[in-house]
């Protein structure tokens, strides 16, 4: 009965996973996925066990033991499936490589997604320095991504046994934990009038903190094909647990097993076990399929609005008379503030000052034509503005989206699929845990990899067939993602492996170190560049030269009479010219053309005569043949890009690429008007960068710095910033751009409405049977009860109402991504002119986005 109860035991822990408090659609998903084992599946496979083990009870001990050998490998505490621990006799897998490849990138996780990685908080209490600490986790909402973030504590009440309880959350929106108010807050519980040695020190509330945050940090994710993985692997082990008889060594014991004696009676024992481990991969494969579903479902774009330079509205048609109601709009007054606060306008600017006058007439004034505009301060005239364009998408010039990357690159994939020309990527780097970056980036390899292979495999289908992928990595990983990438794009599809500069060169120390070879300097990070189609011709990527022209000589040994000919009055008596007479005759053209450019149009004979350098440029004398280059703008480049800076620091990022490294990218490989991405956007320099080149952009970003970071640099480039490369493209301004986030995993899940009861089995075997088609979804809203979807009978219609779900749902841009159509207009509501009524594709359909059709919704909240 021990490992009977062990091997239950052990499954509960699959479908109920490691104890997790908090608020997060991933506790409510795991809420009803134990109750469904608890209530239906427990019983049920338990009598199936007992029916079939009943002709072979002997068979029982070994039946457990199996079945708990094999399933514990597989199952992490954060209820994830995957190579959790393999035993070092086991083959985990056996296809090391394919047909058409002789080599293939292998890791434990290949086969998952990854969603994040966060903590197993707990509700915990920390005696220390007498005092007893209580941490109440109950309300603490998960994080929805990658993003890192800081806790954030405070003092909640003092129990009657003296015990200090807090409340932990999120740090959002620059929210930090502040001793000083805690402090004061005890102090008041306690009724003191004064601080005494009753109320903690901030050194020993620091010290609680650390030792609640000691708790276990996991990496969630979701098995692409859950059942195709366990039964593949179950049929290997049992091959190995079968037909490989050797003495074992597992986790708990060491077991030597002989041969099997091959009788009716033991294969029957062995079909038993694998039918009820089948009928289990089945019912587990069913709470991991529903996961995928929700993980890659297409999202809603929520609380959009757009940038627009002043510009852009006054050249249209009726543009300034709308402009005029902006600036007289309540709105203006945060406008101008945060105008002043980009250091755009000074104190004493005012609405009146943008125009200016003269004998023509008013106009914008050349100082604040390129002030950018947001229509979140002016809601109700954003679809006037919008309604001056005529093709709304092809007059932007980006989108910045505020999502964790796989939902966006997802989501998206519908609309840009095939259109975008240029992909420049800097994901995190595999660091320490310490190192100060606002995402997770203490990755172990195989989890790594898994991210970027989710997101490689789906941004690879957005390039155009002419088009690139950049991706930068440090020495911390630049093997694996070479190999990686191999894998996604095709190794016949890499072009090239750049190194560029990560760091100014070593000072004081460092260069001390390094001359005594106790450390080196990493100096260099790489850039390996991939396209789509490996017979795609790509221009040379150039950089600038020494702007002067150069005289080269080199020896010529043999003896050509033919070279020897008269050339601008000059014979030859021995020697030879360095060319043929049609080539020498060409360089003289082309110097006589360069010295009339630089030289005041002197001709070659008063050049000479003025500085008696005859014949300087070709010389008759074998040892000393000489010829002129011209200066150059620019020479092909090579892969060692050290002469220009690989980061900058402007914006406040340790790793911010600089807009020279871009500029060199996008200037070669790609025209105006092209659509560039970044999906690990960091700063925003791609999109800073493409903006200025005048390409449209794709930027994607899930740190919180997406507002105070990115946000505001891409509203200074539109106002015309100076910095990077501007002065060098004549960059002066101007803009029109959208930015908006989009609902992620996390909210799917804590919206979507699952029955907290029994399930109603139709079909003789419940662990096939869906067991999630009677479940609402999102047909309903699991935090408000709210019906999203309404079946009139009578009039025979669907109502859907997503706005139920989220409030500030921009369907119109949702819609587009969901059916792969771009924007032409936003018509208003006839009944209220400041909300969206009709959205026109490119292509003249038209859709009700008062009551949206339920065959385009569906995809958005029924899986």
């Amino acid at each position: 009965m021990l490992k009977e109860q062990k091997f239950f035991n052990a499954l509960r822990d699959v479908f109920v996973g490691a104890k997790v408090e908090g608020e997060s659609g991933f506790v409510n998903l795991m809420h009803i996925k134990s109750q469904y084992y608890e209530k239906s599946v427990f019983p049920c496979l338990k009598e199936d066990i007992d029916r079939a083990l009943k002709p072979f009870p002997e068979f029982r001990e070994e039946f457990f033991d199996r079945l708990y050998t094999f399933f514990r490998r597989y199952f992490s505490e954060s209820g994830s499936i995957y190579f959790r621990y393999t035993p070092l006799h086991e083959r985990v897998y056996e296809q090391v490589y394919t047909d058409d490849r002789d080599v293939v990138l292998f890791w434990k996780t290949h086969m998952l997604y990854y969603v994040k990685t966060d903590r197993l908080f707990r509700n915990m209490e920390v005696e220390l320095d007498g005092f007893r600490f209580f941490f109440d986790v109950s309300t603490l909402e998960h994080k929805k991504a990658t993003e890192k973030r800081d806790l954030v504590y405070e003092f909640k009440e003092r129990r009657e046994d003296g015990t200090l309880v807090f409340t932990v959350a999120y740090s959002q929106n620059g929210r930090i934990t502040k001793l000083d108010d805690i402090r004061r807050a005890i102090k008041d519980a306690l009724g003191l009038r004064s601080y005494t040695d009753a109320v903690p020190s901030e050194d020993t509330l620091e010290r609680a903190f650390c030792l609640f945050e000691r708790q276990s940090e996991v990496d969630y994710f979701i098995n692409k094909d859950a059942r195709k993985f366990l039964r593949e692997q179950f049929n290997l082990w049992l091959y190995q647990y079968i037909f490989e008889p050797e003495l074992r060594k597992d986790a708990e014991e060491i077991t030597e097993r002989k041969s099997t004696i091959w009788t009716e009676t033991r294969i029957r024992q062995l079909q038993v076990l694998k039918k009820i481990a089948y009928k289990i991969i089945d019912f587990i494969a069913q709470f991991e399929d529903e996961l995928v579903k929700i993980w890659n479902k297409p999202k809603f774009v929520l609380d959009s609005h757009y940038v627009i330079t002043l510009d852009r509205i006054a050249v249209r048609e009726s543009g300034e008379a709308l402009l005029e109601k902006i600036l007289a709009h309540p709105g203006m007054e945060q406008q101008v503030q945060e105008w002043r606060d980009l250091g755009m306008v000074g104190e004493d600017f005012t609405p009146e000052h943008v125009w200016e006058t003269d004998q023509t007439g008013r106009r914008l004034h050349l100082r604040y034509r390129y002030l950018p505009l947001d229509t979140r301060y002016f809601p109700d005239l954003e679809l006037a503005i919008l309604g001056l364009f005529d093709h709304l998408d092809v007059e932007l010039d980006g989108w910045l989206i505020h999502s964790e990357n796989y939902q966006a690159l997802n989501t998206l994939l519908p609309r840009f699929q095939g259109r975008v020309k240029c992909i420049y990527v800097d994901p995190p780097f595999n660091l320490d845990e310490n190192a100060d970056y606002e995402y997770v980036v203490n990755y172990k390899d195989a989890v790594w990899l898994t991210l970027l292979e989710n997101r490689f495999s789906l941004a690879r289908q957005f390039i155009t067939q002419d088009g690139s992928l950049f991706c930068r990595v440090g020495h911390d990983g630049n093997m694996l993602v070479r190999l990686l990438l191999n894998q996604v794009f095709g190794p016949e599809n890499y072009r090239n492996e750049i190194i560029v500069r990560r760091a100014e060169e070593a000072k004081g120390e460092l260069v001390k170190q390094f001359k005594n070879m106790k450390s080196m300097m990493v100096n260099y990070d790489n850039l390996y560049w991939y396209s789509v189609d490996p017979e795609t011709r790509f221009p040379h990527i150039t950089k600038p030269a020494e702007k002067k022209g150069q005289w080269h000589s080199f020896w010529k040994a043999e003896d050509r009479p033919n070279l020897r000919y008269e050339l601008l009055g000059v014979s030859l008596d021995r020697g030879q010219w360095m060319w043929s007479k049609e080539r020498a005759l060409k360089a003289v053209e082309n110097y006589q053309r360069y010295l009339k450019e630089r030289l005041s149009g002197e001709t070659i004979e008063q050049y000479w005569n003025r500085t008696g350098r005859k014949l300087e440029f070709v010389r008759r004398f074998r040892s000393t043949i000489q010829y002129w280059i011209p200066p150059r703008d620019s020479v092909v480049a090579d892969n060692n890009w050290l002469d220009i800076r690989g980061y900058s620091n402007k914006w406040g990022f340790k790793t911010e690429n600089s807009e020279a490294l871009l500029y060199r990218i996008l200037s070669n490989l790609t025209s105006a008007g092209d659509l560039v991405m970044d999906f690990f956007l960091g700063s925003g320099t791609t999109t800073a960068v493409s903006h200025k080149l005048r390409r449209k952009w794709i930027g994607v970003e899930v740190g919180d710095h997406f507002h105070n970071v990115i946000l505001r640099r891409m509203k200074t480039v539109a106002a015309g910033d100076q910095s990077g490369i501007s002065q060098e493209v004549n960059w002066q301004g101007g803009g029109f751009f959208k930015y908006f986030r989009l609902e992620q995993y996390e909210e799917t899940l804590r919206r979507a409405h699952y029955e907290d009861v029994e399930p109603l089995f139709i079909q003789a075997d419940p662990y096939s049977q869906y067991v999630f088609m009677r479940d609402k979804k999102m047909l309903d809203n699991a935090e408000t009860n709210e019906k999203v979807v309404e079946i009139d009978t009578e009039k025979d219609e669907i109502r859907v109402d997503p706005g139920k779900l989220y409030d500030d749902i921009d369907l119109a841009e949702t819609l587009s991504c969901v059916i792969g159509k771009w924007i032409r207009r936003i018509h208003p509501d006839p009944d209220n002119p400041t909300k969206p009524g009709e959205v026109e594709f490119e292509d003249g359909e038209r859709v009700n986005l008062k009551n949206p059709p339920w065959k385009l919704i569906k995809p958005l909240i029924w899986w």
